[in-house]
């Protein structure tokens, strides 16, 4: 990787994302009218004597799902845009690396993942009457992990797409096992052996894991600090396969 174009193709995305009104929508104020939303849904439902309102648990773990299926449609179509406009096979004429053209994209829209997680975790917090035990700085962390765990994923399946519709194919494929076997639906541990086990295939379960302890708990500890370490592993795991496999020519 070569740090000049690695910085030139980085500031050039930002550059784009930040002249794109609708791209710019869709990442930070499509999650927040989801969240909202779902808050109205669950306004008026009773709560039976000693129960809990569900809603509070629901918008913890959407702060998992949300960014990690916005980042994950809207990266993989803007690389791919990029691919079949021609843009991308002008740029291999410049000494830039594919690593260099991956790692760019990651970190620009990582920035938009940071802006994204503090807006949805601020709405989420202090609008929507969300509490929990635990510092909603580390939600905001977990938040942008989700989110860029979707972008590397978005730009691995971009290289094995020839189309956008093709893009946008490959995220029910990614995104509906992981909201069926995350927790979201049913804890876990109450899943049979062979879900359990795929579960821990899945990012989104970690992101939902690390979202409940920080709910119950105060203090993270050692099983909050893997569930980061796993995401973050994951999603660079996902950039060096994008970066391998990023074609060079639109097929």
């Amino acid at each position: 990787m070569n740090p000049r174009t690695f910085g030139a193709s980085a500031l050039r995305i930002i550059q784009q994302l930040t002249t794109d009104r609708r791209t710019l929508g869709l990442i930070l104020a499509v999650p927040l009218v989801l969240v909202t939303l779902l808050y109205y849904v669950y306004r008026d439902v009773p709560v039976p004597p000693g129960g809990q309102d569900p809603f509070p648990r629901i918008a913890l773990i959407m702060l998992g799902i949300l960014p990690m299926l916005v980042m994950f449609a809207v990266t993989s179509v803007a690389m791919l845009r990029e691919r079949t406009s021609g843009t991308l096979e002008r740029l291999w004429t410049t000494p830039l690396h594919r690593a260099d053209l991956v790692g760019g994209y990651a970190l620009a829209f990582a920035g938009m993942a940071v802006l994204q997680s503090l807006l949805l975790s601020a709405v989420t917090y202090w609008f929507l009457g969300v509490t929990t035990e635990g510092s909603a700085g580390w939600v905001v962390l977990v938040a942008a992990l989700s989110s860029t765990v979707g972008i590397a994923f978005g730009l691995l399946a971009s290289a094995f797409a020839r189309t956008e519709f093709q893009a946008v194919q490959f995220m029910p494929v990614f995104i509906s096992p992981q909201i069926f076997l995350c927790g979201l639906l049913v804890d876990t541990d109450l899943m049979p052996d062979v879900l359990q086990w795929l579960s821990e295939f899945m990012p989104m379960t970690y992101a939902v894991d690390a979202l409940m302890q920080i709910r119950d708990s105060a203090s993270m500890g050692s099983d909050f600090t893997g569930d980061a370490l796993m995401l973050a592993a994951m999603a660079l795991g996902a950039l060096l396969l994008a970066a391998l496999t990023m074609p060079r020519s639109t097929r």
